[in-house]
């Protein structure tokens, strides 16, 4: 079992969701153990996230040189997907959009119990790890038959 290889991914999913299935297709991985690894590397860092969430944040505030913008493009986005579809809406784009980081911070500063953080943000790390990898894996495979 390459475990080097799975710790690749996972730690690349980790911090950026789309970096987990074009590992795994770089490392010569199924596509099902790139999906998994990178389902385990999103909930693990949510996880370590949910843990330390207020403490990171509270540490950003201190060392963040200059205020940060209230309103922004992004904090406007958030807001009105917070406002619309709630937790359920930020766990679905914490994958396309922001970091497992930035989308479980972004849970966090709503409020939303852990648990209820956990639940969603897995149901939608099981969701886009699956779909984008088999959609990688098959782009992929059509890059193959036109080389």
């Amino acid at each position: 079992m390459p475990f080097g290889k799975y710790f690749t991914v996972i730690a690349l999913t980790a911090l950026k969701f789309f970096n987990g299935p074009i590992a795994g297709i770089v490392m010569d991985l199924t596509w099902y153990e790139t999906a998994i690894c990178s389902i385990i590397g999103m909930m693990a860092m949510v996880g370590l996230i949910c843990l330390i969430g207020l403490e990171a944040r509270i540490l950003i505030k201190k060392y963040r040189k200059t205020k940060p913008k209230l309103f922004s493009k992004r904090t406007r986005f958030a807001v009105k997907l917070w406002l619309k579809l709630g937790i359920w809406g930020i766990a679905c784009f914490t994958p396309l959009f922001f970091t497992p980081v930035g989308g479980t911070l972004l849970a966090l500063s709503f409020k939303v119990p852990i648990p209820k953080i956990l639940f969603s943000m897995l149901v939608f790390a099981v969701f886009w790890g699956v779909v984008l990898t088999f959609a990688m894996f098959q782009v992929s495979e059509l890059r193959h038959l036109f080389m």
